[in-house]
């Protein structure tokens, strides 16, 4: 009997064991298929985000954006409102107030008017006649002013610098050529003064007669040349009183004959603003 119970109890021992071993097994293996499981999201998780990287960086293959410098032919030829490049150089500065300048430019084919251009104090004292630059900013028109607007412009370093000669339009006056040569140094030559009211005045504090002697005034006066009259300023922060045109202006008279030189500024028509005034030349 006790054999018998030996011999159960030996069975249930071998019994137990084989239990054990199996369930070790189990475990093992489950213990490796879930390390497998993490191993393989983090591999996933590392080359999400290496494809992230590589994606987020900039693409070689792209080229930045050039700046195309304008003719003057290609500027005129531009539609209002285009943004426009263009290099060009000073011939004179007309104003400069919280970091907006005005300037009136010119290169060899063909002039420009900069209006309430953004430039520094220190950038617009560099700005001498003759001096190179390259302005950006957008074409627009104001009674028949052809003009760039919200420009900037920087310095051309080592480009020739260039003064314009007057350019001789008197024959164009009262034709659609005339146009051609806006915002350009002009002369007028063998003009004749002309009353600027119906009192006689050879010439008006602004342009109705508003302002007076030792005010922030432009000058207007008017001079004829085969029969047509027009209208030229002596724009005051161009050429103030201590200029000598301001002074030459206020001693016209009616029937004087004169030589004018100036930029060709457009206001309902020409309305050049005078840099020269000098007796006529004889012939």
């Amino acid at each position: 009997m006790k054999k018998l119970f030996a011999l159960l109890l030996a069975l249930s021992l071998i019994v137990a064991a084989f239990a054990g071993c199996s369930n070790t097994q189990s475990e093992s293996s489950s213990e490796i298929s879930s390390e497998s499981s993490e191993s393989s999201e983090e591999s996933s998780e590392e080359s999400s985000e290496e494809s992230s990287e590589e994606s987020s960086e900039p693409d070689s293959s792209e080229s930045s954006e050039e700046t195309t410098i304008m003719t003057h032919a290609e500027y005129e030829a531009a539609e209002l409102d285009t943004k426009v490049t263009v290099v060009t150089n000073v011939q004179a500065k007309q104003s400069w107030w919280e970091d907006k300048a005005t300037l009136y430019c010119q290169s060899e084919d063909g002039a420009y008017f900069l209006y309430n251009m953004s430039c520094s104090e220190e950038l617009y004292e560099q700005l001498v006649p003759g001096t190179a630059i390259m302005v950006t900013g957008y074409k627009a028109e104001w009674s028949g002013e052809v003009e760039i607007i919200d420009a900037t412009c920087e310095l051309v370093d080592g480009a020739a610098s260039y003064v314009a000669e007057p350019t001789d339009v008197t024959a164009l006056m009262g034709t659609d050529d005339l146009a051609a040569h806006q915002n350009e140094y002009v002369s007028f030559k063998g003009m004749t003064v002309e009353a600027s009211n119906d009192e006689g005045a050879a010439f008006l504090y602004n342009w109705d007669g508003s302002g007076q002697e030792g005010t922030d005034s432009d000058l207007y006066f008017k001079a004829s040349v085969n029969g047509e009259t027009y209208t030229f300023v002596i724009e005051y922060y161009l050429c103030n009183e201590t200029t000598e045109v301001y002074e030459a202006v206020r001693n016209l008279q009616v029937g004087d004959t004169i030589d004018l030189e100036g930029f060709l500024y457009w206001y309902e028509g020409p309305q050049a603003h005078i840099t020269s005034v000098s007796a006529a030349a004889a012939e």
